[in-house]
Protein backbone atom coordinates (compact mmCIF):
# COMPACT_ATOMS: atom_id res chain seq x y z
CA UNK A 1 0.00 0.00 0.00
CA UNK A 2 1.74 3.15 -1.00
CA UNK A 3 1.99 6.03 1.51
CA UNK A 4 0.12 8.54 -0.11
CA UNK A 5 -2.81 6.18 0.15
CA UNK A 6 -2.39 5.56 4.32
CA UNK A 7 -1.88 9.38 5.00
CA UNK A 8 -4.89 9.57 2.32
CA UNK A 9 -6.94 6.80 4.39
CA UNK A 10 -6.15 8.14 7.74
CA UNK A 11 -6.57 11.47 7.04
CA UNK A 12 -10.11 10.43 5.69
CA UNK A 13 -11.31 8.30 8.56
CA UNK A 14 -9.90 10.68 11.62
CA UNK A 15 -11.51 13.68 9.63
CA UNK A 16 -14.73 12.07 10.29
CA UNK A 17 -14.00 10.64 13.25
CA UNK A 18 -13.34 14.05 14.89
CA UNK A 19 -15.98 15.60 13.21
CA UNK A 20 -18.66 12.83 14.31
CA UNK A 21 -17.71 13.28 17.97
CA UNK A 22 -17.74 17.18 17.61
CA UNK A 23 -21.34 17.38 15.54
CA UNK A 24 -23.10 14.79 18.69
CA UNK A 25 -21.31 16.25 21.43
CA UNK A 26 -24.49 19.46 22.02
CA UNK A 27 -26.93 16.83 21.22
CA UNK A 28 -25.38 14.64 24.19
CA UNK A 29 -25.58 17.86 26.05
CA UNK A 30 -28.83 18.91 25.14
CA UNK A 31 -30.11 15.36 26.07
CA UNK A 32 -28.44 14.12 28.83
CA UNK A 33 -27.19 17.71 30.46
CA UNK A 34 -24.06 19.32 31.24
CA UNK A 35 -23.16 17.42 34.41
CA UNK A 36 -23.51 14.09 32.63
CA UNK A 37 -21.64 15.23 30.23
CA UNK A 38 -18.97 16.39 32.51
CA UNK A 39 -18.77 12.13 33.21
CA UNK A 40 -17.84 11.77 29.01
CA UNK A 41 -15.18 14.08 29.65
CA UNK A 42 -13.78 12.24 32.57
CA UNK A 43 -13.95 9.31 30.93
CA UNK A 44 -12.24 10.46 28.03
CA UNK A 45 -9.35 11.64 30.84
CA UNK A 46 -9.69 8.28 32.33
CA UNK A 47 -8.46 6.16 29.15
CA UNK A 48 -5.81 9.29 28.31
CA UNK A 49 -4.51 8.48 31.85
CA UNK A 50 -4.90 4.12 32.26
CA UNK A 51 -2.24 4.77 28.71
CA UNK A 52 0.35 5.33 31.38
CA UNK A 53 0.35 1.74 31.75
CA UNK A 54 1.26 1.70 28.16
CA UNK A 55 4.86 1.26 28.86
CA UNK A 56 5.54 1.94 25.65
CA UNK A 57 4.17 -2.09 24.30
CA UNK A 58 1.57 -0.37 21.69
CA UNK A 59 4.45 2.22 20.10
CA UNK A 60 6.98 -1.20 19.99
CA UNK A 61 4.84 -3.70 18.20
CA UNK A 62 4.02 -0.96 16.18
CA UNK A 63 7.48 -0.48 14.84
CA UNK A 64 8.37 -4.42 15.65
CA UNK A 65 6.11 -4.88 13.00
CA UNK A 66 7.11 -2.51 10.27
CA UNK A 67 10.94 -3.88 11.00
CA UNK A 68 9.53 -7.57 10.17
CA UNK A 69 7.80 -6.16 7.01
CA UNK A 70 11.29 -4.45 6.23
CA UNK A 71 13.01 -7.43 6.99
CA UNK A 72 14.92 -6.78 10.21
CA UNK A 73 13.67 -9.68 12.06
CA UNK A 74 12.29 -13.26 11.14
CA UNK A 75 8.93 -14.68 10.96
CA UNK A 76 9.13 -16.65 14.31
CA UNK A 77 10.60 -13.98 16.23
CA UNK A 78 7.77 -11.47 15.64
CA UNK A 79 5.39 -14.44 16.09
CA UNK A 80 7.04 -15.12 19.54
CA UNK A 81 6.93 -11.79 20.53
CA UNK A 82 3.03 -10.64 19.68
CA UNK A 83 2.14 -13.82 22.20
CA UNK A 84 4.46 -11.89 24.87
CA UNK A 85 2.57 -8.31 24.15
CA UNK A 86 -0.64 -10.12 24.33
CA UNK A 87 -0.05 -11.64 27.39
CA UNK A 88 1.38 -8.66 28.58
CA UNK A 89 -1.61 -6.84 27.87
CA UNK A 90 -4.13 -9.22 28.83
CA UNK A 91 -2.79 -8.58 33.09
CA UNK A 92 -2.33 -4.64 32.68
CA UNK A 93 -6.07 -5.10 31.36
CA UNK A 94 -7.12 -7.27 34.11
CA UNK A 95 -5.53 -5.80 37.20
CA UNK A 96 -5.94 -1.83 35.47
CA UNK A 97 -9.63 -2.54 35.26
CA UNK A 98 -10.39 -4.23 38.75
CA UNK A 99 -8.67 -1.09 40.23
CA UNK A 100 -10.35 1.46 38.50
CA UNK A 101 -13.65 -0.68 39.72
CA UNK A 102 -12.63 -0.78 43.45
CA UNK A 103 -12.07 3.15 42.98
CA UNK A 104 -15.29 4.23 41.42
CA UNK A 105 -16.39 4.63 45.39
CA UNK A 106 -14.05 7.18 45.96
CA UNK A 107 -14.47 9.02 42.41
CA UNK A 108 -18.14 9.20 43.10
CA UNK A 109 -18.00 10.52 46.36
CA UNK A 110 -14.68 12.40 46.93
CA UNK A 111 -13.38 13.32 43.79
CA UNK A 112 -16.19 14.37 41.21
CA UNK A 113 -18.53 17.37 42.29
CA UNK A 114 -22.23 16.14 41.04
CA UNK A 115 -25.10 18.24 42.21
CA UNK A 116 -27.96 16.86 40.27
CA UNK A 117 -27.15 13.27 39.43
CA UNK A 118 -26.98 10.50 42.55
CA UNK A 119 -23.87 9.29 43.90
CA UNK A 120 -25.19 5.59 43.21
CA UNK A 121 -25.63 6.79 39.17
CA UNK A 122 -21.85 7.67 38.92
CA UNK A 123 -20.54 5.35 40.92
CA UNK A 124 -22.21 2.70 38.37
CA UNK A 125 -20.85 5.33 35.45
CA UNK A 126 -17.26 4.65 36.52
CA UNK A 127 -17.64 1.31 37.17
CA UNK A 128 -18.95 0.85 33.59
CA UNK A 129 -15.96 3.34 32.09
CA UNK A 130 -13.63 0.97 34.03
CA UNK A 131 -14.43 -2.15 31.80
CA UNK A 132 -14.58 -0.36 28.67
CA UNK A 133 -11.17 1.20 29.39
CA UNK A 134 -10.15 -2.38 29.56
CA UNK A 135 -11.54 -3.78 26.72
CA UNK A 136 -10.05 -0.91 24.51
CA UNK A 137 -6.40 -1.08 25.84
CA UNK A 138 -6.67 -4.54 24.75
CA UNK A 139 -8.01 -3.53 21.27
CA UNK A 140 -4.68 -0.72 21.03
CA UNK A 141 -2.11 -4.08 21.00
CA UNK A 142 -3.75 -5.10 17.32
CA UNK A 143 -4.67 -1.38 16.29
CA UNK A 144 -0.59 -1.72 16.97
CA UNK A 145 0.16 -4.32 15.32
CA UNK A 146 -2.41 -3.20 11.88
CA UNK A 147 -0.83 0.12 11.86
CA UNK A 148 2.79 -1.07 11.46
CA UNK A 149 1.76 -3.37 8.95
CA UNK A 150 0.79 -0.13 6.70
CA UNK A 151 -2.77 -1.62 6.42
CA UNK A 152 -4.03 1.81 7.29
CA UNK A 153 -6.77 1.66 4.52
CA UNK A 154 -8.61 -0.92 6.28
CA UNK A 155 -8.18 0.20 9.61
CA UNK A 156 -9.29 3.66 8.61
CA UNK A 157 -12.56 2.09 7.38
CA UNK A 158 -13.08 0.58 10.34
CA UNK A 159 -12.63 3.39 12.75
CA UNK A 160 -15.17 5.39 10.97
CA UNK A 161 -17.59 2.32 11.36
CA UNK A 162 -17.14 2.12 14.95
CA UNK A 163 -17.21 6.19 15.49
CA UNK A 164 -20.31 6.29 13.88
CA UNK A 165 -21.81 3.39 16.35
CA UNK A 166 -19.80 5.16 18.72
CA UNK A 167 -21.27 8.80 18.69
CA UNK A 168 -24.24 8.80 16.78
CA UNK A 169 -25.46 5.45 17.71
CA UNK A 170 -26.47 6.03 21.14
CA UNK A 171 -28.48 8.85 19.98
CA UNK A 172 -31.78 7.50 19.72
CA UNK A 173 -31.34 5.49 23.05
CA UNK A 174 -30.87 8.78 24.38
CA UNK A 175 -34.02 10.73 22.56
CA UNK A 176 -36.32 7.19 22.94
CA UNK A 177 -35.07 5.28 25.99
CA UNK A 178 -33.41 7.27 28.60
CA UNK A 179 -30.92 9.94 29.50
CA UNK A 180 -29.22 8.48 32.40
CA UNK A 181 -25.50 8.20 32.00
CA UNK A 182 -25.31 4.39 33.12
CA UNK A 183 -27.21 4.06 29.75
CA UNK A 184 -24.83 5.83 27.61
CA UNK A 185 -22.10 4.10 29.53
CA UNK A 186 -23.68 0.74 28.74
CA UNK A 187 -24.25 1.35 24.98
CA UNK A 188 -20.86 2.29 25.08
CA UNK A 189 -19.21 -0.99 26.93
CA UNK A 190 -21.49 -3.46 23.54
CA UNK A 191 -19.52 -1.55 20.79
CA UNK A 192 -15.91 -1.73 23.33
CA UNK A 193 -16.51 -5.41 22.96
CA UNK A 194 -17.51 -5.12 19.08
CA UNK A 195 -14.28 -3.15 18.20
CA UNK A 196 -12.13 -5.52 19.99
CA UNK A 197 -13.03 -8.99 18.83
CA UNK A 198 -13.05 -7.60 14.90
CA UNK A 199 -9.23 -5.84 15.48
CA UNK A 200 -7.92 -9.07 16.82
CA UNK A 201 -9.72 -11.62 13.96
CA UNK A 202 -8.15 -8.97 11.77
CA UNK A 203 -4.47 -8.88 13.09
CA UNK A 204 -4.43 -12.74 13.20
CA UNK A 205 -5.33 -12.86 9.53
CA UNK A 206 -1.92 -10.81 8.83
CA UNK A 207 0.47 -11.77 11.28
CA UNK A 208 2.66 -14.51 9.68
CA UNK A 209 2.07 -18.19 9.87
CA UNK A 210 4.37 -20.12 11.92
CA UNK A 211 5.55 -23.79 10.86
CA UNK A 212 3.45 -26.93 12.37
CA UNK A 213 4.23 -27.96 15.54
CA UNK A 214 6.14 -24.53 16.71
CA UNK A 215 4.33 -23.52 20.17
CA UNK A 216 3.93 -19.81 21.09
CA UNK A 217 4.39 -20.13 24.66
CA UNK A 218 4.48 -17.12 26.87
CA UNK A 219 8.12 -16.57 27.16
CA UNK A 220 9.93 -13.30 28.08
CA UNK A 221 12.71 -13.36 25.70
CA UNK A 222 11.48 -12.13 22.75
CA UNK A 223 11.06 -8.67 24.73
CA UNK A 224 14.83 -8.23 25.78
CA UNK A 225 15.99 -6.82 22.91
CA UNK A 226 13.20 -4.46 22.66
CA UNK A 227 13.11 -3.42 26.13
CA UNK A 228 15.37 -0.61 25.84
CA UNK A 229 13.35 0.87 23.43
CA UNK A 230 9.94 0.36 25.04
CA UNK A 231 10.82 1.51 28.35
CA UNK A 232 12.54 4.70 26.47
CA UNK A 233 8.57 4.98 24.96
CA UNK A 234 6.84 4.12 28.21
CA UNK A 235 8.44 7.27 29.98
CA UNK A 236 8.23 9.67 26.80
CA UNK A 237 4.59 8.37 26.60
CA UNK A 238 4.19 8.75 30.41
CA UNK A 239 5.59 12.23 30.43
CA UNK A 240 2.96 13.26 27.35
CA UNK A 241 0.38 12.14 29.77
CA UNK A 242 1.19 14.25 32.59
CA UNK A 243 1.78 17.22 30.04
CA UNK A 244 -1.73 16.66 28.19
CA UNK A 245 -3.89 15.36 30.72
CA UNK A 246 -3.04 16.81 34.28
CA UNK A 247 -4.56 20.27 33.23
CA UNK A 248 -7.72 18.17 33.11
CA UNK A 249 -7.12 16.22 35.81
CA UNK A 250 -6.65 18.63 38.63
CA UNK A 251 -9.90 20.57 37.01
CA UNK A 252 -11.79 17.60 37.23
CA UNK A 253 -11.31 17.88 40.93
CA UNK A 254 -11.20 21.64 40.98
CA UNK A 255 -14.34 22.81 39.31
CA UNK A 256 -18.19 21.65 39.67
CA UNK A 257 -19.12 18.53 37.05
CA UNK A 258 -21.43 20.75 34.87
CA UNK A 259 -18.67 23.03 34.93
CA UNK A 260 -16.15 20.38 33.55
CA UNK A 261 -18.28 19.95 30.95
CA UNK A 262 -18.55 22.78 29.31
CA UNK A 263 -14.40 22.92 29.99
CA UNK A 264 -14.64 19.60 28.13
CA UNK A 265 -16.53 21.10 25.32
CA UNK A 266 -13.85 23.56 24.79
CA UNK A 267 -10.58 21.28 24.75
CA UNK A 268 -12.34 18.80 22.77
CA UNK A 269 -12.63 21.27 19.83
CA UNK A 270 -9.23 22.66 19.96
CA UNK A 271 -8.59 18.93 20.17
CA UNK A 272 -9.49 18.46 16.76
CA UNK A 273 -6.38 20.15 15.54
CA UNK A 274 -4.47 17.50 16.83
CA UNK A 275 -6.51 14.60 15.97
CA UNK A 276 -6.63 16.42 12.61
CA UNK A 277 -3.10 15.76 11.95
CA UNK A 278 -2.19 12.54 13.92
CA UNK A 279 -2.98 10.18 11.33
CA UNK A 280 -0.09 11.69 9.71
CA UNK A 281 2.30 10.33 11.85
CA UNK A 282 0.52 7.13 12.17
CA UNK A 283 1.45 6.98 8.18
CA UNK A 284 4.56 8.05 8.18
CA UNK A 285 6.58 6.83 11.56
CA UNK A 286 6.33 2.95 10.06
CA UNK A 287 7.85 4.10 6.53
CA UNK A 288 10.24 6.63 7.91
CA UNK A 289 11.39 3.34 10.50
CA UNK A 290 11.41 1.01 7.05
CA UNK A 291 12.94 3.35 5.13
CA UNK A 292 15.84 3.82 7.91
CA UNK A 293 16.32 -0.02 8.41
CA UNK A 294 16.58 -0.25 4.41
CA UNK A 295 19.42 2.20 4.43
CA UNK A 296 17.24 4.79 2.66
CA UNK A 297 18.07 7.87 4.84
CA UNK A 298 17.55 10.54 2.23
CA UNK A 299 14.48 8.89 1.46
CA UNK A 300 13.10 8.79 4.88
CA UNK A 301 13.91 12.90 5.11
CA UNK A 302 12.44 13.56 2.53
CA UNK A 303 9.40 11.56 4.11
CA UNK A 304 9.90 14.01 7.07
CA UNK A 305 10.41 17.08 5.75
CA UNK A 306 7.24 16.99 3.12
CA UNK A 307 5.14 15.80 6.06
CA UNK A 308 5.96 18.55 8.34
CA UNK A 309 4.47 20.94 5.47
CA UNK A 310 1.44 19.24 5.20
CA UNK A 311 1.11 19.36 9.07
CA UNK A 312 1.89 23.02 9.10
CA UNK A 313 -0.67 24.05 6.62
CA UNK A 314 -3.63 21.64 8.56
CA UNK A 315 -2.59 22.74 12.10
CA UNK A 316 -2.11 26.45 11.15
CA UNK A 317 -5.08 26.94 9.59
CA UNK A 318 -7.00 25.04 12.07
CA UNK A 319 -5.53 27.17 14.73
CA UNK A 320 -5.79 30.54 13.39
CA UNK A 321 -9.37 29.88 12.17
CA UNK A 322 -10.22 28.59 15.32
CA UNK A 323 -8.42 31.54 17.51
CA UNK A 324 -9.63 34.54 15.79
CA UNK A 325 -13.04 32.82 15.61
CA UNK A 326 -13.07 31.11 19.02
CA UNK A 327 -16.92 32.67 20.42
CA UNK A 328 -18.48 32.52 17.11
CA UNK A 329 -18.23 28.99 16.45
CA UNK A 330 -19.07 28.14 19.83
CA UNK A 331 -22.38 29.69 19.48
CA UNK A 332 -22.65 28.91 16.35
CA UNK A 333 -22.04 25.10 17.23
CA UNK A 334 -24.11 24.89 20.68
CA UNK A 335 -26.51 27.75 19.96
CA UNK A 336 -25.76 28.29 23.58
CA UNK A 337 -24.39 31.80 24.53
CA UNK A 338 -23.32 31.39 28.25
CA UNK A 339 -20.85 28.44 27.47
CA UNK A 340 -19.24 30.32 24.32
CA UNK A 341 -18.65 33.30 26.31
CA UNK A 342 -17.34 31.20 29.06
CA UNK A 343 -15.36 28.83 26.62
CA UNK A 344 -13.84 30.88 24.18
CA UNK A 345 -10.91 32.19 25.90
CA UNK A 346 -9.95 28.46 26.66
CA UNK A 347 -10.44 27.45 23.02
CA UNK A 348 -8.39 30.24 21.87
CA UNK A 349 -5.72 29.48 24.06
CA UNK A 350 -5.96 25.72 23.55
CA UNK A 351 -6.16 26.16 19.90
CA UNK A 352 -2.72 27.85 19.33
CA UNK A 353 -1.21 25.36 21.99
CA UNK A 354 -2.18 22.19 19.94
CA UNK A 355 -1.42 23.97 16.71
CA UNK A 356 2.59 24.45 17.79
CA UNK A 357 2.47 21.05 19.15
CA UNK A 358 1.56 19.35 16.04
CA UNK A 359 4.21 20.44 14.34
CA UNK A 360 6.57 20.01 17.75
CA UNK A 361 5.85 16.19 17.40
CA UNK A 362 7.85 16.06 14.34
CA UNK A 363 11.37 15.62 15.99
CA UNK A 364 10.32 12.89 17.90
CA UNK A 365 9.32 10.72 14.46
CA UNK A 366 12.88 10.93 13.55
CA UNK A 367 13.78 9.95 16.81
CA UNK A 368 11.65 6.87 16.46
CA UNK A 369 12.99 6.07 13.01
CA UNK A 370 16.33 6.24 14.33
CA UNK A 371 15.39 3.60 17.47
CA UNK A 372 17.52 6.66 19.83
CA UNK A 373 15.19 7.83 22.09
CA UNK A 374 17.46 9.16 24.37
CA UNK A 375 17.08 13.65 23.86
CA UNK A 376 13.21 12.86 23.33
CA UNK A 377 13.50 11.07 27.29
CA UNK A 378 15.45 14.09 29.07
CA UNK A 379 13.43 16.83 27.21
CA UNK A 380 10.43 15.58 28.21
CA UNK A 381 11.59 14.85 31.67
CA UNK A 382 12.56 18.31 31.89
CA UNK A 383 8.95 19.67 30.82
CA UNK A 384 7.18 17.75 32.64
CA UNK A 385 8.92 18.99 36.05
CA UNK A 386 8.17 22.43 34.67
CA UNK A 387 5.07 22.00 33.55
CA UNK A 388 3.03 20.25 36.35
CA UNK A 389 3.74 22.30 39.20
CA UNK A 390 2.66 25.14 36.88
CA UNK A 391 -0.52 23.71 35.61
CA UNK A 392 -1.96 22.71 39.31
CA UNK A 393 -0.91 26.33 40.27
CA UNK A 394 -2.52 28.04 37.63
CA UNK A 395 -5.34 26.27 37.43
CA UNK A 396 -5.79 26.24 41.28
CA UNK A 397 -5.57 30.17 40.96
CA UNK A 398 -7.19 30.77 37.52
CA UNK A 399 -9.45 27.95 36.80
CA UNK A 400 -9.52 26.58 32.75
CA UNK A 401 -8.04 30.06 31.27
CA UNK A 402 -5.11 29.53 33.66
CA UNK A 403 -4.44 26.42 32.26
CA UNK A 404 -4.77 27.07 29.00
CA UNK A 405 -2.23 30.32 29.43
CA UNK A 406 0.08 27.48 30.72
CA UNK A 407 -0.27 25.32 28.01
CA UNK A 408 -0.11 27.47 25.09
CA UNK A 409 3.38 29.26 27.15
CA UNK A 410 5.40 25.72 27.40
CA UNK A 411 4.49 24.51 23.75
CA UNK A 412 5.81 27.60 22.76
CA UNK A 413 9.18 27.10 24.70
CA UNK A 414 9.39 23.35 23.51
CA UNK A 415 9.37 24.34 19.68
CA UNK A 416 11.75 27.56 20.44
CA UNK A 417 14.40 25.94 22.65
CA UNK A 418 14.49 22.16 22.20
CA UNK A 419 13.79 20.75 18.76
CA UNK A 420 17.00 22.63 17.55
CA UNK A 421 18.97 20.09 19.60
CA UNK A 422 17.20 17.24 18.05
CA UNK A 423 17.92 18.07 14.67
CA UNK A 424 21.35 18.74 15.47
CA UNK A 425 21.93 15.16 16.54
CA UNK A 426 20.35 13.40 14.14
CA UNK A 427 20.40 15.61 10.79
CA UNK A 428 23.11 18.65 11.16
CA UNK A 429 22.01 21.14 9.03
CA UNK A 430 18.46 20.82 8.73
CA UNK A 431 17.26 22.89 11.48
CA UNK A 432 17.32 26.23 9.90
CA UNK A 433 15.52 25.11 6.66
CA UNK A 434 12.95 23.06 8.48
CA UNK A 435 12.00 26.41 11.09
CA UNK A 436 12.07 28.81 7.69
CA UNK A 437 11.06 26.76 4.71
CA UNK A 438 9.14 24.02 6.28
CA UNK A 439 7.18 25.99 8.72
CA UNK A 440 7.97 29.42 9.34
CA UNK A 441 6.41 31.01 6.00
CA UNK A 442 3.20 28.50 6.52
CA UNK A 443 2.50 29.76 9.81
CA UNK A 444 2.81 33.60 8.51
CA UNK A 445 0.83 33.14 5.93
CA UNK A 446 -2.01 31.36 8.37
CA UNK A 447 -1.60 33.94 10.40
CA UNK A 448 -1.90 37.12 8.26
CA UNK A 449 -4.77 35.18 6.39
CA UNK A 450 -6.95 34.03 9.60
CA UNK A 451 -6.38 38.25 10.68
CA UNK A 452 -7.72 39.29 7.16
CA UNK A 453 -10.66 37.01 6.81
CA UNK A 454 -11.59 37.74 10.57
CA UNK A 455 -11.75 41.77 9.86
CA UNK A 456 -13.00 41.50 6.23
CA UNK A 457 -15.70 38.80 7.12
CA UNK A 458 -16.40 39.11 10.80
CA UNK A 459 -19.01 36.49 12.34
CA UNK A 460 -22.60 38.12 12.05
CA UNK A 461 -26.47 36.99 11.68
CA UNK A 462 -27.80 33.98 12.29
CA UNK A 463 -26.26 30.83 14.14
CA UNK A 464 -25.99 28.60 10.46
CA UNK A 465 -25.16 32.25 8.45
CA UNK A 466 -22.07 32.51 11.57
CA UNK A 467 -21.18 28.99 10.49
CA UNK A 468 -20.80 29.69 6.87
CA UNK A 469 -19.13 32.79 7.02
CA UNK A 470 -16.13 30.78 9.43
CA UNK A 471 -15.91 27.99 6.81
CA UNK A 472 -14.92 30.45 4.47
CA UNK A 473 -12.54 32.19 6.47
CA UNK A 474 -11.15 29.31 7.31
CA UNK A 475 -10.75 28.07 3.67
CA UNK A 476 -9.15 31.17 3.35
CA UNK A 477 -6.22 30.19 5.39
CA UNK A 478 -5.93 26.99 4.62
CA UNK A 479 -5.52 27.77 0.72
CA UNK A 480 -2.73 30.66 2.25
CA UNK A 481 -0.83 27.87 3.91
CA UNK A 482 -1.25 25.23 0.92
CA UNK A 483 0.52 28.35 -1.41
CA UNK A 484 2.97 29.04 1.13
CA UNK A 485 4.24 25.57 1.77
CA UNK A 486 6.53 24.52 -1.39
CA UNK A 487 6.00 20.57 -1.01
CA UNK A 488 2.20 21.77 -2.04
CA UNK A 489 3.06 24.26 -4.35
CA UNK A 490 5.36 21.36 -6.20
CA UNK A 491 2.79 19.27 -6.70
CA UNK A 492 0.21 21.36 -7.65
CA UNK A 493 2.63 22.30 -10.62
CA UNK A 494 3.21 18.29 -11.34
CA UNK A 495 -0.88 17.97 -11.66
CA UNK A 496 -0.80 20.98 -13.80
CA UNK A 497 2.18 19.57 -16.09
CA UNK A 498 1.12 16.41 -15.84
CA UNK A 499 -2.20 16.90 -18.87
CA UNK A 500 0.03 18.71 -20.96
CA UNK A 501 3.01 16.31 -21.09
CA UNK A 502 0.18 13.36 -21.82
CA UNK A 503 -0.62 15.63 -25.02
CA UNK A 504 2.84 15.89 -26.65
Amino acid sequence: MSLQKNIAASFASQIYVTLISIVMVPLYVRYMGAEAYGLVGFFAMLQSWFSLLDVGLTPTISRETARFRGGAIDALTYRRLVRALEYIFLAVALVGGASMLLAAWSIAGRWLHASHLSIDEVRVSVQVMAVIIALRWMAGLYRGSITGAEGLVWLGSFNASIATLRFSGVLPLLMFVGTSPTLFFGYQFVIAVLELMVLMVHAYRQFPAVAPGVRLPWDWTPLKPVLRFSLTIAFTSSAWILVTQTDKLVLSKILPLADYGYYTLAVLVAGGITILTGPLGSAIMPRMARLEAQGEHSAMIDVYRHSTQIVAVLAGAAAMTAAFSAHALLWAWTGNADLARESAPVLRLYALGNGVLAVAAFPYYLQFAKGDLRLHLIGNAGFVVLLVPLVIWAASRHGAVGAGYVWLSVNLLAFVAWLPLVHRKFEPGLNLRWYCQDIGVIFCATAGAGYLAHMVLPPQGSRWQQFVQIMVAGAITLAAGALASSAVRARLRNLWQRPALSQL
